[in-house]
């Protein structure tokens, strides 16, 4: 499939990560659909179609997805699932129902998302490429992450489980689990000149180190998505300079 043909779904296309890439995939030829339950957001975003959807919920993808069939007259074969949230507490201090909130906007969106897409190309019988977020912290111990942790843990369970189920049918499923990326999202956080500080000490790479931008993480997103990434599935690429395999030497 040439790339003028190629379309994509990006969820949460709205946000820091989805922005960077649409930009990245309508710069290839890429048709892109994004979504956002927030119509302000979508005013200023990146895409072929904006759709105001709350793509967390198994209506809102169902409706992004028949939204980009009927305009395409086919689903689009590309899959970027980016939303997510986030939440810093201990676990002795977080509530049931702020636990419950986390699971559902980071874990069970993304299986309702994987769900409805697997579905409308099995549908279609064509192939394609869902790439999900994780995060380092559900690759290594952080602490007062418990529940992000494992709302990001069963995300990349799903992708494995998902990658083995349809790579017979020509669907690819993978993740990325970014490291701590300059975003709307996570603002509150690299704002501060302690956080910024402690990041650049424990990140190996002398050109990675500190806060990595959104691009950095939508560029190993593209690649994944793409023809490149042809024999890569069912696997999790950390985009964090090192910071879940290696340590920095302490000088």
């Amino acid at each position: 499939m040439s790339h003028t043909s190629e379309t994509a779904l990006i969820t949460g296309g709205a946000g820091g990560i989805g922005r960077a890439l649409a930009v990245r995939l309508q710069a290839r030829g890429v048709r892109v659909a994004v979504t956002s339950r927030d119509p302000a957001r979508l005013e200023t975003a990146v895409g072929d179609l904006r759709l105001a959807v709350d793509a967390t919920t198994p209506e809102g993808i169902a409706q992004a997805l028949a939204t980009c069939q009927a305009t395409w007259g086919a689903p689009p074969r590309l899959l970027a699932h980016c939303i997510g949230s986030t939440l810093i507490a201990p676990l002795h201090r977080t509530r049931p129902a702020q636990a419950r909130e986390l699971l559902r906007v980071n874990l069970d969106s993304a299986v309702f998302a994987l769900a409805a897409w697997v579905d409308a190309l099995r549908q279609a019988s064509c192939g394609g490429s869902a790439v999900l977020m994780s995060s380092v912290v559900a690759r290594i111990g952080v602490g007062n992450h418990e529940v992000i942790s494992a709302a990001k843990a069963g995300v990349e369970g799903l992708a494995r489980g998902a990658a083995a189920t349809y790579a017979s049918q020509g669907l690819r499923v993978n993740v990325v689990a970014p490291g701590l990326t300059e975003t709307p999202l996570s603002a509150g956080l690299t704002q501060q000149p302690e956080m910024r500080a402690a990041a650049a000490r424990q990140y190996p790479l002398p050109h990675a180190r500190g806060v990595q931008t959104a691009d950095d993480v939508a560029g190993v997103i593209d690649w994944l998505l793409s023809e490149q990434a042809a024999r890569i599935t069912g696997q999790v690429l950390p985009v964090d300079g090192g910071f879940t395999a290696i340590r920095p030497l302490v000088r």
